[in-house]
């Protein structure tokens, strides 16, 4: 049984920082890329960033490119979402998936957690 749990998300005022953690578990993922995505009140899920397990590559949304860094620490089969320079737009559920590949994992991931909430404050 495959799990995906977040954490690490909560309340920060505009122009502060996060970091979001997912502890993958119940199978091996170093064939699969990770993902984070988000999903604000009213709007659809979008993509946020993806990583390959190995951590070698990484790609981003244009809206959060620059301010947030996706990383991963194989030891302990967790992804990490470190969010800087945050703004209200940011509010959202955010969501770690795993997928098949760097790019596929952007249409459909195999697996997805279920979410923590970020809240960014004017």
């Amino acid at each position: 049984q495959v799990q995906l749990v977040e954490s690490g998300g909560g309340l920060v005022q505009a122009g502060g920082s996060l970091r979001l953690s997912c502890a993958a578990s119940g199978r091996t993922f170093s064939s699969f890329a990770m993902a984070w995505f988000r999903q604000a009140p009213g709007k659809e899920r979008e993509f946020v960033g993806s990583i390959t397990w190995s951590g070698a590559s990484t790609t981003y949304a244009d809206s959060v490119k620059g301010r947030f860094t996706i990383s991963g620490d194989n030891a302990k089969n967790t992804v990490y979402l470190q969010m800087n320079s945050l703004k209200p737009e940011d509010t959202a559920i955010y969501y770690c998936a795993a997928g098949p590949s760097l790019y596929g994992i952007r249409r459909k991931p195999d697996y997805w957690g279920q979410g923590t909430q970020v809240t960014v404050s004017t």
